[in-house]
């Protein structure tokens, strides 16, 4: 990955840090929230890091033009296909359980130009404009779209088709669509709607980031062995939570602290923001 263009969108960063100072604030409480033993300064450090992610995220989503199947191994390299491969021999489709970690972007890009399209469930922004931009992006690859407020039928037909479809599984949600799990020590409002799809068609649970290696300069497309789904909603997406609060742990400075996660309270409990 190139280095200068990268210190640019670095900057622009930066200045998105300096006028929006409550996106750092958000991530600051998160981070008292899952890490109470670290002092200011290294939740500070988190943060830094957090921000140098999503200016990787966003040089790499401009140059997705030109990212093609001769050069993408300068970009990203697979760990643990085999995973996908055999979820796919099962011929029940694959469920993507990713997240706002990493290069999210680039995990479904580069998936489909290595091995083949999958969909992709987004929601759309609310500037029309910029939406169109983003969206003609995430296709170059091959990629279909399926929006979240009308999800269901396609990602079932989808999967009947044994295809594969990647869904973000870690945002907040609120009580009508989710259960709470503990997340990080904290109980956050999870949303059942994956598991249940899981569970209902049989598909294999492959957990999945891309992973960015200081020490190759690259992104690492990491996919995790299938996890097992027992028809119970609840204890389901808790498990798929514990997998998910295990590799941000390994990788604090990729998730995306700035969004309110624990925004959604129990009942009787206090607002954490």
């Amino acid at each position: 990955m190139s280095r200068a263009p990268l210190a640019l969108a670095r900057a622009y960063v930066k200045l998105l840090d300096l006028a929006l100072p409550r996106l750092r604030g958000v991530a600051i409480r998160n981070l008292e929230l899952a890490y109470p033993h670290k002092v200011r300064p290294e939740l500070q450090t988190i943060v830094d890091e957090v921000y140098q992610s999503i200016a990787r995220l966003l040089w790499t989503f401009a140059r997705f033009p030109q990212i093609k199947r001769d050069n993408i191994s300068q970009w990203i390299r697979y760990d643990g296909l085999e995973h996908y491969l055999a979820a796919k021999q099962a011929g029940r489709g694959v469920l993507f359980a990713t997240a706002h970690l990493g290069n999210w972007e680039l995990s479904a890009f580069a998936h489909a130009i290595l091995t083949e399209p999958m969909d992709v469930v987004i929601r759309p922004l609310d500037n029309a404009a910029i939406d169109g931009v983003v969206e003609s992006r995430r296709r170059l690859s091959g990629n279909r779209l399926i929006g979240k407020w009308d999800a269901a039928r396609p990602i079932l037909r989808a999967l009947s088709q044994n295809q594969a479809v990647g869904i973000l599984i870690d945002q907040n949600t609120s009580l009508n669509e989710g259960v709470f799990v503990d997340f990080f020590g904290t109980p956050a409002c999870a949303n059942v709607a994956f598991a249940k799809i899981a569970a209902r068609t049989g598909a294999a649970v492959i957990p999945g980031f891309a992973l960015w290696s200081d020490e190759e300069r690259r992104y690492i497309l990491k996919f995790y062995p299938h996890v097992p789904m027992t028809g119970d909603a609840a204890g389901d997406t808790q498990q798929l939570h514990a997998v998910l609060e295990e590799v941000i742990r390994q990788h604090p400075g990729q998730w995306l602290w700035l969004h309110r996660r624990w925004k959604t309270r129990p009942a009787g409990e206090p607002e954490i923001y």
